[in-house]
């Protein structure tokens, strides 16, 4: 699977858009739609130079592609597309290893549609231990997103 325009959209809207290198909440120098890395692989630095929209969006979606493999290898079980959004919303933002190990994936693999599958979006609120309100929004909307129809 690959996700569509609304996955797309939905991601970008929380990632928000960066011209310049910025430290996330984690700490982590990141630039355009979330990045944390360019497409070659270089991680991203605070000296960067500044980058336009056009180039964060081509950077995104080479990048996204890794967060879809991602999905498509560690799921098991059959995802309707919103919920794959979803999952791929979540992976791109906490990173393939943190949703490799995962309990959200562990319930999500034993059945896609239990409902306590939420809990376990909305547990992914902080950032070096501090709830942070914008991860407690995305969490939300992600878990709105997996089960809407």
């Amino acid at each position: 699977m690959r996700i569509n325009n609304d996955g797309v959209n939905f991601i970008l809207r929380y990632e928000g858009y960066s011209s310049t290198p910025y430290l996330c909440p984690a700490g982590v120098p990141t630039i355009g739609y979330g990045n944390t890395y360019y497409p070659d692989g270089r991680k991203v630095t605070m000296k960067d130079k500044r980058i336009n929209k056009f180039k964060a969006k081509d950077m995104f979606f080479v990048v996204v592609k890794k967060y879809e493999d991602a999905v498509n290898n560690k799921v098991t079980t059959t995802l309707t597309q919103n919920q794959f959004n979803a999952l791929v919303s979540f992976c791109y933002n906490v990173g393939i290893h943190a949703f490799s190990l995962s309990t959200l994936l562990k319930k999500v693999n034993k059945d896609c549609y239990d409902i306590t599958i939420i809990d376990e979006f909305l547990r992914w609120n902080k950032a070096k231990g501090k709830v942070i309100e914008g991860l407690k929004n995305r969490r939300k909307e992600e878990a709105a997103f997996y089960f809407t129809p």
